[in-house]
């Protein structure tokens, strides 16, 4: 299972993540207050401004105070860390 910090020590798995957006457009803030109301919602923002939404196949909507750029590249060079290459030689 492979870990990704959101932010402020708050970390999340990455194969729960489904997508990473930005908070901005009416259709995502509707989705966030639809998960406030039916508390699926997990703010890990620490009282700052939500910069980046990450949606969770479990439903849970999780808000975060770092770019989704940020995360993204953070999943990503966690993937790219733990999966070789093909044209890699491991046999050392």
């Amino acid at each position: 299972m492979q870990l990704v910090n959101i932010g402020f020590g708050n970390i999340v798995s990455a194969s729960r993540i489904v997508a990473i957006v930005s908070p901005e457009s009416a259709p995502i803030k509707r989705m966030v207050q639809e998960a406030k109301d039916n508390k699926t919602a997990v703010d890990a923002t620490y009282g700052r401004r939500t910069r980046a939404v990450l949606i969770m196949d479990s439903g849970h909507i999780i808000l975060s105070a770092v770019q989704p750029e940020t995360v993204a590249g953070r999943v990503d060079k966690d993937i790219t860390a733990t999966v070789a290459l093909p044209d890699e030689d491991l046999s050392n």
